[in-house]
């Protein structure tokens, strides 16, 4: 019998075959020089800035680029693993094992005798499973990584707390603080002005917490429209000939006004 000519043979899974392809790109024989450089560490930013492009294309609402854009990630989460397998520390196996280990540990309202009717009921067993997880160690802020986005992590932060009790029984004790905080800043010398900038924002990410919102996807938000409202007067004043630095603060306050009222 003839063996099958390359362009004939069928092609593997895409899975394994992008496996075969990355394990081919950091072969230390055949390899690519650039990723044969490569390692967990210098990895590292591709990854956080590839979750963040699989956020915006979840916000844009386009399937196809959702897509590519995980597939970016599973690309480097491959990666990841080839060169811990190289290194003899992990593999993808080992990987997709923790994976199933603790899909079924954290739920067992599906894979075990639990129960768990609401959401509520949900996260609660969440968190205390995770509690148990983190065994001998202090804190319950523990796993809260510092690597995480400031609005991020420090809503994470306070929503740990929350769960053993130290919180704020409604807003408006936290919208009061707020007007407290606000107060404080105000009232700073210029060398505590960082400090209680901080404390404020951190005071308006638990109000966030508190309304349901995610203090990062507000701030998104709110520098959204500012970017889509101040590209509006760049266009008024393209169309007049003038740059808006010719204009004074009252004469573009006016076409913001403008170009916010034909938003609504």
């Amino acid at each position: 019998m003839n063996e099958a000519r390359p362009s004939e043979r069928q092609s593997p899974p895409p899975f394994q075959h992008l496996t075969e392809l990355i394990a081919r790109l950091y072969s230390p024989d055949q390899g690519c020089p650039w990723c044969l450089e490569q390692s967990h560490q210098s990895l590292r930013d591709y990854l956080v800035e590839e979750a963040y492009e699989v956020a915006e294309a979840i916000d844009q609402g386009e399937p196809a680029q959702l897509a590519e854009e995980l597939a970016d990630v599973l690309t480097l989460v491959l990666t990841h693993a080839e060169l811990a397998g190289q290194a003899g520390t992990f593999n993808l196996a080992d990987i997709a094992e923790a994976g199933v280990a603790k899909t079924v540990r954290r739920n067992p309202h599906i894979f075990g005798s639990a129960t768990a009717t609401t959401t509520a009921e949900v996260l609660r067993q969440w968190e205390a499973i995770k509690q148990s997880e983190r065994g001998d160690r202090v804190s319950v802020l523990t796993g809260v990584s510092p690597a995480l986005p400031a609005l991020v992590r420090a809503q994470s932060l306070q929503s740990r707390a929350a769960h053993v009790g130290f919180d704020w029984p409604t807003a408006d004790g936290v919208i009061d603080k707020v007007r407290e905080e606000a107060a404080e800043l105000q009232a700073a010398a210029p060398s505590e002005q960082e400090e209680e900038l901080g404390d404020l924002l951190f005071t308006l990410v638990n109000l966030a917490r508190h309304l349901g919102l995610s203090a990062e996807q507000a701030l998104q938000s709110a520098s959204e429209k500012f970017s889509r409202r101040f590209q509006a007067i760049e266009a008024v004043c393209r169309s007049r000939g003038i740059l808006p630095e010719q204009l004074s603060l009252q004469e573009l306050d006016e076409i913001w006004d403008r170009v916010k009222a034909e938003e609504t």
